[in-house]
């Protein structure tokens, strides 16, 4: 059987390691929080509590991290030169291009292959194996990373080379913070010009300015299919995780001097409503701000 080693279990990694169970894959469980260890085993999962341990002779890493600083320190200090060197390398957190480059980098020089597998899809698709994986690296790292990210995602795409999965993340989130606040407006906009929203829905969902945000996340609640706006606006993506991935969007703009007004004030837009205290509500919540979710 194949063990893969998984570190951190948060609120999509959990999903995703139980998923690779479900496939008939071993897997190595590290997570800081008790609790989360305490579930991936409770799932099938073999818990460790040391990183080097976890990964000792496994053929496969996965990662899910917070951001860049904790991905470069796991894989320089605890992952390359303890994993055996035959083991695949992939990491899906988020984070900034040229730091998924430079781990990259380091892992290549020591005779690993590694890819960079960012996700889209959310809590919902980790837990139900339907994520949608951006992936990084050299044709044959992609080929042996495919089988293991298809157990945990319904579409596997190859970006690029090193860096590529980490670049199309950040502009498909930077498109969907941005459509999200269109939509939004849109709603607000209907609703004072005296139009029912879900007559408007009906609509706009069939004609030109339908969206992702609009007919498979509607922003207002009891219109369109289940979203996170039928409950408070609790569980989905969170606001601070959007405000997270176009700020490295808009860092990732300034180093290529590439002009983003949309993505920069939708950034504004998230920083201030994370500001107010709503960073852990969904990011559809930004509707409170114009009042058609009232």
């Amino acid at each position: 059987m194949t063990t893969i080693a998984f570190i951190g279990l948060g609120n999509m990694g959990g999903g995703m390691a139980a998923n690779l169970l479900k496939a008939g894959y071993a897997v190595n469980a590290f997570d800081l929080a008790d609790a989360a260890l305490a579930k991936a085993e409770e799932n099938g999962c073999a818990s460790f509590t040391n990183v080097r341990e976890a990964v000792a002779g496994v053929e496969a890493v996965v990662s899910m991290l917070p951001n860049g600083t904790i991905v470069e320190s796991v894989y320089r200090n605890d992952v390359i030169g303890h994993a055996p060197s035959s083991a695949l390398l992939l990491d899906c957190s988020t984070i900034d291009v040229a730091t998924a480059r430079r781990v990259c980098a380091d892992a290549l020089a020591k005779g690993y292959e590694m890819v960079d597998a960012p996700v889209s899809g959310g809590i919902a698709a980790a837990n139900a194996g339907t994520l949608t994986f951006m992936v990084g690296g050299t044709s044959e790292a992609f080929a042996r990373a495919e089988p293991i990210l298809a157990k945990m995602g319904k579409a596997v795409i190859h970006a690029g080379e090193s860096g590529a999965g980490q670049a199309a993340k950040i502009c498909n989130n930077m498109l969907l913070g941005a459509s999200m606040i269109a939509t939004c407006e849109a709603f607000e906009l209907a609703k004072k010009l005296g139009l029912d929203l879900q007559t408007f829905y009906d609509i706009s969902s069939k004609a030109s300015g339908q969206n992702w945000s609009m007919t498979s996340y509607c922003p207002v609640p009891g219109v369109g299919p289940q979203s996170p706006a039928d409950n408070g606006y609790q569980g989905g993506f969170a606001t601070a995780l959007m405000l997270k991935d176009l700020k490295l969007a808009m860092e990732a703009a300034q180093s290529v001097n590439a002009n983003v007004p949309m993505g920069h004030r939708a950034a504004e837009l998230y920083q201030a409503f994370a500001d107010a205290g709503s960073g852990g509500l969904d990011f559809s919540a930004i509707i409170k701000t114009l009042g058609a979710s009232e």
